[in-house]
């Protein structure tokens, strides 16, 4: 790993599991935006981002969210491998854009971030 992205684990480790489900739930978002630009660079650093994001945090949360964190994560890389054929494709980035939805929707819920402003 490079000293940047080091430092920028450091930093992100040192917040609470809930900021960190928040930011992977930002992340995803982002992904749900920028799936409807013309810039799928964007979604491709963005994708990285959250993958790290996510193994940087699951193995500090309950098993049950990690295991679907890790699926995310999964899903995600999935998207990378055949990632220009999935972006030239209009209703596969609508797919990509509405489960990036889906799955920021389940991981902010999952964060408490909602109840605790309550």
């Amino acid at each position: 790993m490079n000293q940047k992205l080091d430092e920028k684990q450091a930093r992100f480790q040192r917040e609470n599991t809930s900021n960190r489900l928040g930011h992977i739930a930002s992340n995803l978002a982002r992904l749900r935006t920028f799936c409807n630009t013309a810039y799928p660079e964007a979604v491709e650093s963005v994708a990285d981002e959250t993958m790290y994001f996510i193994e940087w945090t699951a193995a500090d949360i309950e098993p049950e969210y990690a295991e679907e964190l890790v699926n995310i994560q999964v899903q995600i890389a999935r998207w990378k491998l055949k990632f220009d054929s999935l972006w030239s494709d209009e209703s596969e980035r609508r797919n990509m854009s509405e489960q990036a939805s889906a799955w920021s929707a389940r991981v902010l819920d999952m964060s408490g971030l909602l109840s605790e402003s309550i």
